[in-house]
């Protein structure tokens, strides 16, 4: 196995980053802005690993050395050919050894200075885990705080607008952290891919500046978030958030759009309450639904299912929530929201 030392705390040092495992490894997770460039697809990699198991290692390893030779040729023609002589790529793969070790060969041969990834994915995933075990604590959390539907995500994207550190879980989780929170037509990433994501920020970030978050509970849909960073946000200063129930109604009914257009997709969710509030209370709710009642249908899932339990898990987590910074929202959309971030800011 080639290796010539290069850990993840190199990475910046280089060009570009190239992972070249199969497209569904890469899909599970990878180093964020990495660019996959597979030396054996899938079937591929399966085919080489039959032959592995049931005839012999040399005879896999015949083939897949013409396969691999193949591919990266092709990727030599198609997407290399083009890069200067002093374009400086690092290549990964699952442990750092052959399939990462022949590109760097056939690469570093041509006359780029190709770096291996020591240890491979392995090594990364390794050191995603120890260091968003420590990152958390170097930080100082403003977590914005308020009940559903009082614009915490809104303040959030106007924050970031102008130039504060945002660490957004739910845009990350791709979930709004709730029973009826999952984006439309869209599947939460796998949980790996979210903790290179969070780890790949907090590394970024610049430990004597705040950084701006929403409060969240340990999961968000089906991710979870990192112990260490619940802990910290946990003792996080607060912004409160205030609103008219009128405009929590007008701002959930602008961000659940899809669930108006799609009642039925809104009832199978409400199914999944059935177990909390019985079959008469959910039979209520769809009723409203069908009846196209949507402010009476918010107003009752406000007051009965998510008003108490956001109310009970702020009191619960957050020691710091009664001396958080109160701010009133008036206006929901972009402009309100971005002065009402010049007050949190």
């Amino acid at each position: 196995m080639q290796s010539n030392g290069i850990t993840v705390s190199q990475l910046s040092e280089f060009d570009e980053i190239i992972d070249v495992r199969s497209p569904s490894e890469f899909r599970e997770d990878h180093i964020p802005g990495a660019i996959n460039f597979p030396v054996l697809n899938d079937e591929e990699r399966a085919r080489v690993g039959t032959i592995y198991k049931q005839v012999s290692t040399f005879d896999a390893k015949k083939v897949g050395a013409a396969l691999v030779s193949r591919n990266i040729a092709d990727h030599i023609d198609e997407h290399f050919c083009n890069k200067p002589k002093n374009w400086r790529p690092l290549i990964y793969c699952w442990r750092g050894g052959s399939r990462s070790g022949a590109m760097v060969h056939i690469l570093n041969k041509i006359g780029w200075r190709a770096g291996q990834l020591e240890g491979g994915y392995k090594s990364y995933r390794r050191s995603v885990l120890e260091e968003l075990e420590i990152l958390p604590a170097k930080f100082q959390y403003r977590v914005v705080c308020g009940l559903t539907g009082s614009g915490k995500s809104r303040l959030l994207q106007a924050i970031e607008k102008l130039g504060a550190q945002v660490l957004d879980l739910e845009g990350l989780a791709l979930h709004r952290g709730s029973v009826l929170g999952n984006w439309p037509e869209t599947d939460q990433p796998p949980q790996k891919l979210f903790d290179s994501s969070v780890w790949w920020k907090l590394r970024h970030f610049d430990p004597a500046r705040p950084v701006y978050l929403e409060a969240e509970s340990k999961k968000v849909g089906n991710i979870r978030v990192p112990e260490a960073l619940i802990q910290a946000m946990w003792q996080g200063q607060c912004i409160r958030l205030e609103v008219s129930r009128e405009l929590r109604i007008t701002l959930l009914k602008e961000e659940y759009a899809h669930y108006l257009e799609n009642p039925e997709s809104l009832n199978k969710k409400l199914d999944f309450l059935t177990s909390i509030y019985g079959h008469d209370q959910i039979e209520k709710w769809k009723q409203l639904v069908q009846d196209g009642h949507w402010d009476s249908l918010v107003m009752a899932l406000l007051e009965r299912h998510y008003d108490p339990s956001y109310s009970r898990s702020m009191l619960k987590h957050y020691p710091h929530f009664d001396q958080g910074i109160l701010l009133n929202v008036t206006q929901i959309d972009e402009s309100g929201m971005l002065a009402l971030a010049r007050q949190a800011l």
